[in-house]
C-alpha cells in the first residue's frame, strides 16, 4: 500500500495534519449534514399523525424502521470496501457513492409516503455506507506506519463529521416545522449536491493511494458478481411487496444479517493465504474492540430512537415561551464534539507515544456511555415535558466525551490493524460493529416507555459499564495480540 510520509516541515498542513485531510474534511461535512439533517426528522415524519405531515405508523414500527436503516447504512459499507477494493479503487467509489446519497435525499423530498421512505431510506444507507468506508480508508492513507500524528488527524476528521451533524438537524429541522417535511428532506438533498461539486473541484489533491484498486476482480468474474447484485435486489423487493419483511422486525433483522456479515468476514480475513502471522494476531486483537464498540453504539445510537421519543414527549423543549424543534436535540451532541474534538486531538499529540493504549481508550468509553444513561436515572418517573432540557445537555455531554474515547479512535485503530490486502475492508469490520449496534438500538427502542424509564436506563446503563471493566481487564492480552500497534 502506498502511503504518504511524515509531512516537511515547510510543507503547507492543515492544523499540523496533511493537507489534502482538508477535501475529506470538506466531503465529509457537507455529507453528514444532508444525512444527519435527514435523521432528525425521520422518526417523527414517521411516527407524526397525517395532519400533523407524517405517516401516522406506530411508534415502535417507525424506531425500528429507523434502526434498521441505520443499521443498513453501516451495514452497506460491506459493499462500498469490496467495490473499492475489487472495482474502482476508495477515490472513485467516494465520487459514486455521494452521488447516490444526493438521489435518495431528493426521492424522499418529492416521492409520496412510503414509496419514498423505501426508495430514499436504501439509496442513502448503500451511498453512505460507501462513503464511510472510502473516506475513512483515505484519511489512513494520509499517514505513513507510526506517524503518531494519526489520531489527532482522525479526530480532525470526526470534527469535520460533526459540523454537519450539528447545521444538518438545526435547518432541516426548522424547515420541517415551518414548511413540512418533504421541504426539510430537499434542503438535505441540495447539502449534499455542494458537497458534491466542491469534492469534484479538489480530488486531484488526494494521495494516489486512493486511486488504485488493491485486489482487482477479474474481467471474467464481473457478468456473474452483476448478476448476483440484480437477483439479491429482486429478492428484497418481493420479500417487501409479499410482506414478508415486516416493517416492525426490520431492526432485528438487520442486526441478524450484520452480525453474520462481521463472522464471515472475521472467518474469510483470519483464513486468508494473503496476510502474514502478525496481521493475523492483529485481526484477533479486533474482536475484543469489535464487541465493546456494538455495545457502545447500541447505547449511543438511541439518540434517534429513544431519546428522540424522549425529547418529543418528555422533554420541557421551552425557551422563552418558544418550542425547540424536536430534531434540534440531535445538534446537541455535535456542539460538544466541535468544542471537544481539538482538545482531544491537541491531547493524543501532545502525549504522543505516552497516551492511552487503544483498548483502554475502548474501555473507558464504553463505561462512560453506561454512566450516561444511568444519569437519565434522576429525571425518570415525571410526566409529560417535566424532564429539564439542561438535564438532558448533562446526559449528552457524557456520552459524547464516551464517544471521543471511542469512535474516532476506532476508525483508526482499523487502519492501523489491517492487513494489507484487506485495508479498505478492514475499515468496513470496524463499521459493521456500528450496524450491529445501530440496529440493536432500534430492537431496544421497543422496550423503552415513559412508565419503564427506570430499568430501561437501568439496565443498559449498567450493563455497558460490565463490558467496559471486562474489556479493561483483557486489555494485556489484547495489546500482546495487537504486537506492536497502539
Amino acid at each position: 500500500m502506498t502511503q504518504t510520509t511524515a509531512q516537511p516541515s515547510s510543507e503547507r498542513t492543515f492544523f499540523g495534519q496533511p493537507r489534502p485531510l482538508v477535501t475529506l474534511f470538506s466531503i465529509e461535512v457537507w455529507e453528514r449534514f444532508s444525512f444527519y439533517g435527514m435523521q432528525g426528522i425521520l422518526l417523527i415524519y414517521l411516527y407524526y399523525s397525517v395532519t400533523a405531515g407524517g405517516l401516522d405508523i406506530a411508534q415502535s414500527t417507525a424506531t425500528s424502521i429507523v434502526g434498521a436503516y441505520g443499521g443498513t447504512v453501516y451495514l452497506a459499507t460491506i459493499l462500498g470496501a469490496w467495490v473499492a477494493d475489487r472495482l474502482f479503487g476508495a477515490e472513485r467509489t467516494l465520487l459514486y457513492s455521494a452521488t447516490v446519497v444526493m438521489l435518495g435525499h431528493v426521492a424522499l423530498a418529492v416521492l409520496p409516503g412510503l414509496l419514498g421512505v423505501g426508495v430514499g431510506l436504501v439509496a442513502v444507507a448503500v451511498g453512505s455506507g460507501g462513503v464511510k468506508a472510502t473516506a475513512t480508508s483515505l484519511v489512513g492513507s494520509l499517514y505513513a506506519e507510526g506517524d503518531h500524528r494519526r489520531d489527532a488527524g482522525f479526530s480532525l476528521f470526526y470534527l469535520g463529521i460533526n459540523v454537519g451533524a450539528l447545521f444538518g438537524p438545526l435547518l432541516t429541522g426548522l424547515l420541517a416545522t415551518t414548511a413540512g417535511f418533504h421541504y426539510g428532506f430537499g434542503l438535505a438533498a441540495v447539502g449534499m449536491a455542494v458537497g458534491l461539486v466542491q469534492y469534484a473541484l479538489s480530488r486531484a489533491r488526494l494521495p494516489e493511494a486512493g486511486r488504485e484498486v488493491p485486489n482487482p476482480l477479474p474481467v471474467s468474474r464481473r457478468p456473474m458478481i452483476g448478476a448476483l447484485a440484480v437477483a439479491a435486489v429482486v429478492a428484497v423487493v418481493v420479500l417487501a411487496v409479499t410482506g414478508v419483511l415486516r416493517a416492525s422486525f426490520l431492526a432485528s433483522i438487520v442486526a441478524v444479517l450484520a452480525i453474520v456479515a462481521a463472522l464471515g468476514y472475521f472467518v474469510v480475513i483470519l483464513g486468508s493465504t494473503k496476510i502474514s502471522e502478525v496481521e493475523r494476531r492483529r485481526v484477533i486483537a479486533f474482536i475484543p474492540m469489535f464487541v465493546a464498540s456494538a455495545a457502545f453504539w447500541s447505547l449511543f445510537q438511541q439518540q434517534f430512537t429513544v431519546v428522540t421519543i424522549y425529547a418529543d414527549q418528555r422533554l420541557d423543549r421551552m425557551i422563552f415561551g418558544w418550542e425547540m424543534p424536536v430534531s434540534w436535540v440531535q445538534s446537541i451532541n455535535p456542539v460538544f464534539i466541535i468544542a471537544l474534538a481539538p482538545a482531544f486531538a491537541a491531547l493524543w499529540t501532545w502525549l504522543g507515544p505516552r497516551q492511552p493504549s487503544t483498548p483502554v481508550k475502548f474501555a473507558l468509553g464504553t463505561a462512560l456511555v453506561g454512566v450516561g444513561f444511568l444519569l437519565f436515572l434522576p429525571m425518570a418517573g415525571g410526566g409529560p415535558n417535566s424532564a429539564p432540557l439542561m438535564g438532558l445537555v448533562g446526559v449528552l455531554l457524557v456520552i459524547t466525551i464516551a464517544e471521543l474515547l471511542l469512535s474516532p479512535v476506532g476508525l483508526s485503530l482499523a487502519t492501523k490493524l489491517a492487513p494489507e490486502v484487506f485495508r479498505t475492508q478492514m475499515v468496513a469490520l470496524f463499521y459493521l460493529s456500528v450496524a450491529v449496534g445501530t440496529a440493536l438500538s432500534g430492537v431496544l427502542a421497543r422496550f423503552y416507555s415513559a412508565e419503564g424509564e427506570t430499568a430501561y436506563f437501568g439496565i443498559v446503563g449498567v450493563t455497558a459499564i460490565v463490558l467496559g471493566g471486562l474489556l479493561t481487564a483483557g486489555t494485556p492480552a489484547v495489546q500482546r495480540l495487537m504486537s506492536g500497534v497502539r
